[in-house]
């Protein structure tokens, strides 16, 4: 794998990651049976992914965009989830709260830049 189809492999967990969180929403606590499983099924989609393009990309970069605040990883689920949060289920939108997501996106950028 190349190191473009290893970030784009990164990118494409990120968006399974979104879709994680929000069938996890839908699951209601793991309680609807077809939305639990697609939560799981979901989980082991993304994690598979990012473990192919741990093969390819700096262990400490690509880590970092699975987990930490200024990760791409997060940055990718952070900012997808907190717009499908608003477009899906009506949750407030605020100059604030995309000031914050700017920054993570910001962040993003500077390390795949580095």
């Amino acid at each position: 794998m190349s190191p473009s189809l290893a970030w784009l492999t990164l990118v494409i967990a990120g968006a399974l990651d979104v879709g994680w969180a929000i069938s996890m929403k839908y699951a209601e606590g793991y309680t609807r049976l077809g939305w639990s499983v697609a939560s799981l099924v979901l989980l082991a989609a993304f994690v598979f992914l990012l473990g192919r393009a741990l093969k390819v990309l700096e262990v400490g970069v690509a880590y970092s965009v699975w987990t930490g605040i200024y990760s791409v990883w997060t940055g990718i689920g952070a900012a997808g989830t907190f717009l499908m949060g608003v477009v899906l289920f009506g949750e407030t939108l605020s100059a604030l709260k995309v000031a914050g997501i700017v920054l993570v996106l910001m962040g993003i950028a500077a390390l795949k830049l580095a």
